[in-house]
């Protein structure tokens, strides 16, 4: 970045502020989460990852130096190649679900069916006819918010936020809306994976085989030294006047 486009102090401390503001919204959710899927918290989760990815930026555009935060998904991207001042985005987003729960999910959607008073108690009798109800009815946030009570259960998911010349004109990308995603454009991304708590599993399991080994180690030391102790044919005995 050249001189003339670096941020000014100002505006760095304008995002430490973002960042702290985020920051108290984020626990404020947390401290008043109805449930473990609460919505609260994770657009709250969301506000803050944005925020503190914006101060990491401009902290090291001003700077040149660095913030702890991790954003993830990001370290797989190539580096951004779109317009700095992008005139539109598209946002891809996808979340995976297994059907968990096939007759709570069929009594939902044929719930839903009477309640539109259509009779199509044929369509809501089946698990692609009750998918298609859900997803008709409900937004995707709320059903990610509500999956357990639909009898789905979540997957990997992930979130694209791309940047865009000018708008795409209307029915556009329609029937292949995922082929334009160039991984250069990607001006931030959100991934949600159960991988990730494995990966931090794995981590503490080698920490532990660490500790082992280093206690074998000193065992093996400390036999070794008393070994050397009860060979050693020199060693006088002490003398009670000395």
């Amino acid at each position: 970045m050249s001189d003339a486009a670096q941020p000014t102090a100002a505006e760095v401390r304008a995002a430490a502020e973002a960042v702290k503001t985020a920051l108290d919204r984020h626990l404020a959710a947390v401290e008043r989460r109805t449930g473990e899927d609460d919505p609260g918290v994770y657009e709250a989760f969301n506000e803050l990852a944005a925020a503190a990815e914006v101060y990491d930026e401009l902290l090291y555009d001003r700077f040149d130096e660095v913030t702890p935060f991790e954003i993830p998904g990001t370290e797989d991207l190539p580096p951004y190649a779109g317009p700095e001042e992008p005139n539109a985005v598209s946002v891809l987003l996808r979340r995976d679900y297994a059907v968990a729960e096939p007759q709570r999910l069929l009594a939902q959607a044929q719930r839903i069916e009477a309640a539109d008073d259509e009779g199509g108690a044929e369509v809501a009798g089946t698990v692609h006819g009750a998918l298609g109800i859900l997803f008709g009815e409900f937004e995707p946030d709320e059903i990610a918010s509500r999956h357990k009570e639909f009898g789905l259960e979540e997957g990997d998911s992930t979130l694209w936020v791309l940047a865009a010349d000018e708008p795409a004109d209307p029915g556009e990308w329609l029937e292949a809306p995922f082929d334009q995603a160039d991984p250069e454009r990607v001006i931030c991304r959100f991934d949600v994976s159960a991988v990730f708590d494995d990966d931090d599993l794995d981590d503490e399991a080698d920490d532990g085989d660490d500790t082992d080994e280093a206690d074998e180690a000193d065992d093996g030391e400390l036999e070794a030294d008393l070994d050397e102790l009860e060979e050693d044919e020199d060693l006088e005995p002490l003398d009670a006047d000395r």
